[in-house]
């Protein structure tokens, strides 16, 4: 239980007794990768706001927009090329 990070006992012990193993698995680089596309869609999501009350699209918008989905794109690809075996 220590070594998987539990204090659930009764769930270390029920899963311990059906499969006889316990996988532990590190989401640790799924979640910075969610915490930055998160990050990200919150810019994307404040000019959004501003052209939608000023009614005016400026290109410094559209290239900040572009981006900002630039780097959710190279977040992407990098998760998905590096394995993690």
């Amino acid at each position: 239980m220590k070594i998987l990070g539990t204090r659930n006992f009764g769930a270390y012990v029920r899963k311990m007794l059906i499969d006889g193993y316990i996988i532990k698995v590190d989401y640790s680089e799924q979640r910075k990768l969610a915490a930055e596309v998160n990050k990200i869609g919150v810019n994307i999501n404040q000019i959004c706001k501003r052209i939608n009350t000023t009614d005016r699209v400026y290109s410094e918008d559209v290239a900040e927009l572009r981006k900002r989905m630039d780097e959710v794109w190279k977040l992407l690809f990098k998760a998905v090329e590096t394995p993690k075996c």
